[in-house]
């Protein structure tokens, strides 16, 4: 037992001794590790010191070069700009010097015109006084004042003038003799125009039947002041002559006569004629002839048996009652063309219905040529399409004057039918058309100056009467717009004998008490 004591102890012993002995070995091995590591790192680190220095000396360098170089460049660039201010500075300075010179030079004109100014100030009274002195020795002279010698000089001049006339006279009188076949010409083609005469009256005016011939008076008005308003309102001209129980109502539209026929009736019947009341019978007359009209277009319509129309396309046709082509009526031209348009389809074996509308519709331009420009036949076909009419029957409306090629069987017809109803016997009268033209042609050239308002050709064609805004013409313009219109008439109108131009302004007020 105390042998195994024994053996634990020393078997103890040896191994603390053995732990001991490996740990100091160890830790000898280990230390000389670290101090193997420790000259390592140290050599290390002097190398990176030695590096980091070496590149902070070339930062160093590369950064005092870089600052060089920028100095030198600001240094540049600062040298630059002292020579450009130094430049300016030299111009800023000239300037001033050649400014100052001008003021100097401005200052010593004005002096200068100053005193000249002075000098012909005083030049002007010496003139002055000069020229009394002389005018008064020439009065000595000639022992005449200066209002006697303008007398005997205006005196002189009015000889020489008439000299002058009577030479001028005579030159024309003899260009006159050599221009006589051409002036006998004129003569005797305006004696063969007055020869229609009858005709004109027949187409251009209307009789009114009165009670009696007090009754003109009162038609007449105070300082005529109630014909005055008719003939304003109307566009007609009232002849109230010997001509016992009769006003004439005369006027080439005889739309505006039909107007003023059935207000002055109105007007008759009533017996209250004043200008108030003149007004509201003219804008009932004015409804009833747009009743009238509408009533025609719808007899027509039944007569030719044309149906499907716009209504606003037979207000058009019951207007062409009162519309002339070559003394022929249209609507009724219009009515037999539309029948005899039928006819002739029937024939050949086309369709009736469209050649009757047709030829009811082909002159339904002529129903607004007193409003619009241009043609009744481009009239015409504006109208069609803007209703909405047939193409083929917008095309026979533009071909039946061979305005356009006529293509289609339709554009034919439509072309026989209007020659037939044309041609026959009395069927028209060109003296009338032209006369028409020659009045709506007179109304349009004086229509077309500023401030007119209205324009009615008169007295067939004798006068045209021209109503002006008051607000736009004043008196004096009166007279320069009368003398212009009359030279514009003469320069683009050619008509027989005179022609009297009337501008009339009326400045009127309303006011109603309630």
């Amino acid at each position: 037992m105390l042998e195994w004591y024994v053996a634990a102890i020393i078997g103890a012993g040896a191994l603390v001794a053995g732990v001991a002995l490996g740990y100091l070995v160890r830790k000898a091995s280990a230390e000389a590790k670290l101090g193997s590591a420790e000259m390592q790192a140290k050599r290390m680190l002097d190398d990176a010191m030695k590096n980091a220095e070496s590149v902070r000396k070339e930062s160093v360098l590369s950064a005092k070069e870089e600052i060089f170089q920028m100095k030198k460049e600001a240094d540049f660039d600062v040298k630059e700009r002292r020579k450009e201010v130094s430049r300016l500075e030299r111009r800023v300075a000239q300037k001033e010097e050649t400014l100052d010179a001008k003021l100097e030079g401005i200052e010593k004109k004005e002096a200068n015109l100053a005193e000249k100014f002075q000098e012909a100030e005083q030049l002007k009274v010496q003139v002055t006084e000069t020229l009394k002195k002389q005018i008064e020795n020439l009065e000595k002279i000639a022992g005449l004042t200066s209002e006697e010698a303008k007398a005997e000089l205006v005196a002189r001049l009015d000889s020489e003038m008439r000299h002058e006339t009577a030479l001028k006279i005579a030159e024309y009188d003899a260009r006159f003799r050599e221009e006589a076949d051409a002036k006998a010409k004129d003569i005797l083609s305006l004696a063969i125009q007055r020869c229609a005469a009858d005709h004109v009256s027949e187409v251009a005016i209307s009789t009114v039947q009165i009670p009696g011939d007090e009754m003109k008076g009162r038609i007449i008005g105070r300082e005529g002041r109630n014909i005055r308003t008719i003939e304003n309102l109307t566009g007609v001209e009232l002849i109230i002559d010997d001509t016992p129980d009769v006003i004439t109502v005369s006027g080439f539209d005889p739309v505006r006569r039909e107007v003023a026929r059935i207000a002055l009736e109105k007007l008759i019947s009533d017996g209250r004629i004043h200008p108030a009341r003149i007004e509201e019978m003219v804008e009932k007359a004015r409804r009833e002839v747009e009743n009238a009209t509408k009533q025609a277009g719808e007899k027509a319509v039944f007569e030719t048996g044309v149906h499907g129309l716009h209504p606003d396309l037979i207000k058009l046709l019951g207007r062409m009652k009162y519309r002339t082509s070559f003394g022929q009526n249209a609507l009724r031209h219009s009515i037999e063309v539309s029948m005899l348009s039928g006819v002739i389809a029937d024939e050949l074996g086309a369709d009736v219905t469209m050649a009757r509308r047709a030829g009811l519709l082909h002159d339904i331009g002529k129903a607004v040529t007193a409003e619009a420009e241009g043609s009744h036949i481009q009239l015409g076909v504006e109208i069609a399409q803007k209703y909405h009419e047939n193409k083929e029957i917008v095309h026979a409306i533009e071909a039946h004057h061979n305005d356009v090629e006529a293509v289609s069987l339709l554009d034919f017809i439509i072309q026989a039918a209007d020659a037939i109803s044309a041609a026959r016997p009395g069927a028209r009268r060109e003296d009338v058309e032209n006369y028409i033209k020659r009045l709506q042609k007179l109304e349009e050239v004086a229509g077309d100056f500023n401030g007119v308002d209205k324009t009615f050709a008169i007295q067939a064609g004798r006068e045209v009467r021209i109503m002006v805004k008051p607000e736009v013409v004043d008196d004096d313009t009166m007279k320069i717009l009368a003398r212009d219109i009359a030279a514009k008439i003469e320069s683009e109108l050619n008509y027989p004998g005179q022609i009297k131009v009337s501008v009339i302004r009326e400045s009127r007020e309303v006011a109603y008490a309630t």
